[in-house]
């Protein structure tokens, strides 16, 4: 009988030891999700934290480059200053919107300053400022004029 009574609160003490084994492995589980949640989150505030100081320089940068834009326009001798400008800008994710005269208005990428003339189509008759994408993201509307015809 005494044998039969260790055997049963060996089985239980056994039982209460598996219970609280995997009790723990639970918790040892739920803080192994936590901890790689957190790194997970770590992470990406990191990489918000970079990409929101890499669109402060650009931002920066926008003037500079509307200067230089000016002074190519003006000296032709500094063209092969554009190419290698237009390279560097693509290296940092910006890209120039498209707002030559005769390319169609879109409000989405352009901000019109004035609208002349009558009809139904809405083209470009002059660039006043470029506009830029960060990212494939408007950075910048280009500011034009437009001719309805």
């Amino acid at each position: 009988m005494k044998m039969k009574k260790d055997n049963n609160e060996a089985a239980k003490q056994f039982d209460e030891l598996k219970l609280k084994n995997s009790e723990l492995l639970s918790d040892l589980q739920r803080t192994r999700a936590d901890f790689e949640n957190y790194r997970k989150q770590i992470e990406m505030q990191k990489e918000n934290e970079r990409k929101a100081v890499k669109l402060a320089t650009v931002m920066k940068f926008l003037p500079l480059l509307d200067d230089l834009d000016r002074a190519i326009a003006t000296y032709a001798e500094l063209e092969p200053l554009a190419k290698s400008m237009e390279k560097s800008l693509k290296d940092l994710g910006l890209t120039r919107i498209s707002s030559e005269v005769g390319v169609e208005f879109n409000p989405d990428f352009h901000e019109a300053v004035t609208m002349e003339g009558e009809g139904e189509k809405q083209v470009i008759a002059e660039t006043l400022r470029p506009g830029y994408l960060y990212e494939n993201e408007v950075l910048r509307p280009a500011m034009v004029k437009v001719v309805c015809q």
